[in-house]
């Protein structure tokens, strides 16, 4: 009897220690797993970051901020500032001014809004774009959108940093440098044909008619009879660099914004009672010309060679390369 009882307590034991054995195997294996979701995390939230990358707007009309995601920014920049009819080429390469000008601001402005105006860059949000368009707003927002997400990202940088994305509307046929208008040297806003736009843009040639009396007002001069002053000399991209008017001596820079010109390559004559101003081109010259750059895209040039023909030796870079605490930091 004792006999069997130890038999069958033996037999028990064994049995135990054989169920015991599986759970041993198994639960090393299910510890192994756990560690695999948070090694996955940190490339999660770097997508999360990148896709919320966000704009503070100071809108002028209400004074209020307005948080836009910064692809949706884009876009309203690009619809305000070129005309949507534009070759696909030149709206992809005014999305990339437009997003490098915006990231350089946020770079190093903190938590300042920037504004809506030409101050910075006129942003327009899509409700707004609605009432300007009326019935053209669906095929117009369809080619500004499409430009802006065929460069999603993408900024252009020199020497790794964003750069000072500037455009204006029509040159005379050359950009000019940046340190005629500005008086800066930036070497990769420096003059370059535009052969383009006189072809391109309708507004290329400008004539305005200003009372004489009003011209000596502004500028503060006096005309004698039959005076009108000469031309001193003039910029690489064939603009006036300085005059001299009645003794006083000018840039062409402070006569284009004293009497509200459209460039500052301009001639002059007397006529009567009025002072004849004839100018090329249309705006302060340095960097993009967008009517230059949709005569580029209509010769068939592409989104990057447009405007690494604009803005010499820069590269094409994303913003999280470019500037990764920016993106961490939004």
């Amino acid at each position: 009897m004792h006999q069997r009882l130890k038999l069958f307590l033996l037999f028990a034991g064994y049995f135990v220690l054989l169920l015991a054995i599986p759970a041993f195997i198994v639960a090393p294996k299910e510890e192994q797993r756990t560690p695999l979701p948070d090694k996955e995390e940190p490339a999660e939230q770097v997508e999360e970051s990148e896709a919320h990358l966000t704009v503070p707007v100071m809108r002028q009309a209400s004074g209020e901020i307005e948080t836009v995601d910064l692809e949706e920014y884009v876009s309203g920049v690009v619809a305000s500032e070129m005309p949507a009819s534009f070759e696909k080429e030149a709206l992809k390469a005014q999305a990339l001014a437009a997003r490098t000008y915006v990231t350089k601001f946020l770079s190093h402005s903190g938590e300042e809004p920037i504004t809506d105006s030409t101050t910075h860059q006129v942003y327009k949000n899509k409700e707004e774009l609605k009432e300007i368009w009326k019935d053209d707003y669906t095929w117009k927002i369809k080619a500004i959108d499409e430009a802006v997400n065929e460069t999603k990202g993408e900024i252009l940088t020199y020497e790794g940093q964003p750069i000072t994305a500037a455009f204006f509307s029509t040159s005379n046929g050359w950009t000019e440098n940046a340190r005629d208008y500005w008086e800066e040297d930036v070497p990769y806003l420096a003059s370059v044909e535009s052969k383009w736009d006189e072809q391109a843009a309708p507004g290329f040639y400008h004539e305005k008619k200003i009372p004489v009396s009003e011209f000596e007002e502004k500028l503060g001069i006096s005309l004698s009879a039959g005076e009108q002053g000469s031309i001193l000399e003039r910029t690489p991209g064939n603009r006036i660099k300085s005059v001299e008017i009645a003794g006083k001596t000018f840039s062409g820079r402070e006569i284009r914004e004293t009497l509200d010109l459209r460039s500052t390559d301009f001639e002059w004559v007397l006529q009567g009672d009025e002072v004849v101003i004839k100018t090329k081109g249309f705006g302060h010259g340095v960097g993009m010309s967008q009517y230059g750059a949709n005569g580029m895209a209509l010769a068939g040039s592409s989104y990057k060679e447009i405007v690494h023909h604009y803005f010499s030796g820069v590269e094409i870079t994303s913003i999280d390369e470019a500037v990764p605490a920016l993106v961490v930091r939004r």
